[in-house]
């Protein structure tokens, strides 16, 4: 089975990033890792940068504030299914100050060999 990286955009309701952030680090990346197949978690934060602009107007920032990033060696549609059964059972919580409506979530397998500058 090829590595894949599963990619997770989302962002916290308003007003609650702290929290968001608290319940991310401490319980839910723990969690996502003890799912067979997932075998290492990054998070990130948008890195706040002026935006260009194009002859039809301002382009508009990115809708997600947060990306967490899990490597996954297992099969994708396994792992998305024992992940989805974690949060069924309620063996997985998710908090109420993950913004549910704006979650976007892909797994990604490499296309063709990694390349680095020279």
């Amino acid at each position: 089975m090829a590595e894949s990286l599963f990619f997770v955009f989302s962002n916290a309701v308003d007003g609650k990033d702290d929290e968001f952030n608290d319940w991310y680090d401490g319980t839910h990346i723990p969690d996502v890792l003890k799912v067979p197949g997932v075998s290492a978690a990054q998070r990130y934060s948008l890195s706040p940068i002026e935006m260009p602009e194009s002859d039809e107007g301002p382009v508009p920032p990115p809708a997600h504030r947060y990306l967490a990033v899990y490597t996954v060696d297992g099969e994708p549609q396994a792992v998305m299914g024992d992940f989805l059964g974690r949060v069924g059972s309620g063996e997985m919580e998710l908090s109420p100050t993950l913004d549910l409506t704006t979650v976007s979530m892909g797994f990604w397998t490499a296309h063709g060999p990694r390349r680095t500058a020279k």
